[in-house]
């Protein structure tokens, strides 16, 4: 699940370091009616634990999914943190799309100190396989941002991180399956 929309959406901004989205930047009052219409409209879904970023915009929608769905406290996942967009912290979030047509390139430069898509990819992952073996046979919420879960879903349909722009975009508050057929995820022998 994507958080729902943040003050930083509303306003445009990139926020992307924790020492300022940990803090700021939490949910707008639309953001927090989103993750209560998305929560509800999944209330036959089996969710066990709700596991989020650390940013105050996806512990607020966590949060508010636990408490509408009658779950236990999110638990906090620094692995699944926001993307970090270096050099544009705190600048229009017009910047995302000169990042996302570099990342399509086949080398990403860091000059700017933008997160590369195969760093942020190995991090979710990592994530997954702790939880994998934390929660067996559990179905967990993930509550993360939208780079973080479009660069993670590549791995899920058989792309490589650079691609995550070719996927449907993750909307604010959407819920989205990632399940795995077999044992493993088709990129993870890449990774590893």
């Amino acid at each position: 699940m994507r958080h729902g929309q943040s003050e930083a959406n509303v306003a445009g901004v990139v926020v992307s370091d924790p020492a300022i989205g940990c803090q700021r930047f939490g949910l707008t009052e639309r953001g927090s009616e989103q993750v209560i219409a998305s929560a509800l409209q999944h209330t036959g879904k089996v969710f066990t634990q709700v596991i989020c970023s650390d940013f105050l915009r996806t512990q607020q929608t966590a949060q508010l999914v636990a408490d509408t769905l009658g779950l236990a406290s999110p638990q906090q996942e620094t692995g699944l943190r926001e993307r970090f967009f270096g050099c544009w912290e705190g600048m229009s979030d017009e910047h995302y799309q000169d990042v996302w047509q570099r990342d399509q390139m086949t080398e990403q430069t860091t000059k700017d100190g933008v997160e590369h898509t195969e760093i942020v990819l190995q991090r979710g992952v990592k994530v997954l396989e702790r939880l994998e073996r934390q929660y067996q046979n559990q179905v967990i919420l993930l509550v993360s941002h939208g780079d973080m879960l479009q660069i993670l879903r590549t791995a899920f349909v058989g792309k490589t991180p650079q691609q995550h722009r070719s996927l449907p975009h993750h909307e604010t508050a959407e819920i989205k399956s990632l399940v795995c057929q077999g044992d493993k995820l088709p990129m993870l022998g890449r990774l590893l």
